[in-house]
C-alpha cells in the first residue's frame, strides 16, 4: 500500500490510500461519513450503520479492511477503509442530501446497462460521447472503439480455450504488452504517470495501432494453434506480441525515434489542441495579411 494522501470534497479532507498491486483506491469510511452526514461523531455513526447493515444481511462489513492512516494528532491508526464499489454501497445507506447525486448516478448507470443489453450499439454511442467530452479527437476515438472490438474478439478466443477472467487475462495481456512494447503493463503505466487509468486511453495513435496489431495477431494465431493449456496460451500471446514488436522496431529504425511515449491522455490532447490553435492562428494571420 502506498501513496497515502488527502482528497478534498467540498473543502473537507478524505484520507485515501493507493494499492499499487491491486490498482485500487481506498477511502477512509469515517471521513466520507463525516462529509455526507455532518455528524459531530462520524465514528459512532459508522459504528451504528455497520450494525444496521449486518442486521439487514449485508456482507459488506466482512469485506471492509483496515489500514493505518494519519490522524489529526499526526500519528497513524488503523482505520476502516473501502474501495470504490464498497463506498458506493455505503453511500446508498446514508440518508443525506449530499448522497443523493451518487444514488441518482447509480440508478442512471443501471438503466443504461439494461438498455445496452437490449441494444449493444448504445454502449458504443455512449463511449464515443464520453471520449469526446474528455477532449479526444474523432479520429482517435474511432481507433479506440476499434481497439475495443479487437480486444473483445481476443477475450472471446481466450474464453473458448479455458482462460479465466481476472488473473489469467492479466497475465496474458502482460505478455502481449511486454512482447510488443518491451515493457510490462505496470511499467508502461508508470512511464505515463498512470495509476487506475486505462493504459489504452493514454496511448498515442501509433501505440494504439501497434497494440491492436498485437492483440489481433494473437487472436488469429490462437485460432490456428488451438492452445490446450494456459502455458500454450502464454506462448501464443508472446508470438502475437513479438510480431507487433518487430513492426515497432522497424518503424523506430526508419524514423529514428521511439514509438513509445511517456505522454498520457492529458498531454497528448494538449498537443492536439495546440496544433489546432496553431493552424487557426496561422490562417488568421494569413487572412489579415
Amino acid at each position: 500500500m502506498s501513496n497515502n494522501s488527502i482528497q478534498l470534497f467540498e473543502d473537507k479532507a478524505i484520507r485515501t490510500a493507493w494499492d499499487e498491486e491491486k490498482e485500487e483506491w481506498y477511502f477512509s469510511v469515517v471521513d466520507v461519513v463525516g462529509v455526507l452526514t455532518n455528524s459531530e461523531n462520524p465514528r459512532r455513526y459508522w459504528s451504528d450503520l455497520k450494525r444496521k447493515l449486518k442486521m439487514e444481511g449485508s456482507q459488506l462489513y466482512e469485506k471492509i479492511v483496515q489500514l493505518k492512516m494519519k490522524s489529526s494528532d499526526g500519528k497513524y491508526y488503523k482505520t476502516d477503509v473501502a474501495d470504490t464499489e464498497q463506498l458506493l454501497r455505503i453511500i446508498q445507506s446514508i440518508p443525506s442530501p449530499k448522497a443523493e447525486p451518487f444514488k441518482m448516478w447509480l440508478a442512471q448507470v443501471g438503466r443504461e446497462r439494461i438498455e445496452e443489453t437490449i441494444d449493444p450499439e448504445l454502449a458504443m454511442d455512449r463511449a464515443f460521447l464520453t471520449y469526446q467530452k474528455k477532449g479526444y479527437s474523432n479520429e482517435w476515438i474511432q481507433q479506440r472503439l476499434l481497439s475495443i472490438r479487437i480486444r473483445n474478439n481476443l477475450t472471446e478466443e481466450w474464453d473458448k480455450h479455458g482462460v479465466t477472467k481476472g488473473r489469467e487475462y492479466a497475465i496474458l495481456t502482460d505478455e502481449i504488452t511486454k512482447a510488443w512494447s518491451g515493457m510490462r503493463t505496470r511499467e508502461y503505466k508508470r512511464l505515463k504517470g498512470l495509476k487506475k487509468e486505462n493504459l489504452r486511453d493514454n496511448m498515442s495513435d501509433m501505440e494504439l495501432v501497434l497494440n491492436m496489431l498485437a492483440e489481433a495477431t494473437t487472436t488469429e494465431l490462437s485460432k490456428v494453434a488451438d492452445p490446450k493449456s494456459f502455458k500454450e496460451n502464454v506462448d501464443v500471446a508472446r508470438q502475437g506480441g513479438n510480431i507487433a514488436g518487430n513492426a515497432r522496431k522497424e518503424i523506430e529504425s526508419s524514423t529514428g525515434k521511439s514509438v513509445i511515449t511517456s505522454e498520457n491522455a492529458i498531454q497528448l490532447n494538449e498537443v492536439v489542441v495546440n496544433t489546432i490553435e496553431g493552424v487557426i492562428d496561422a490562417d488568421n494571420e494569413k487572412n489579415n495579411n
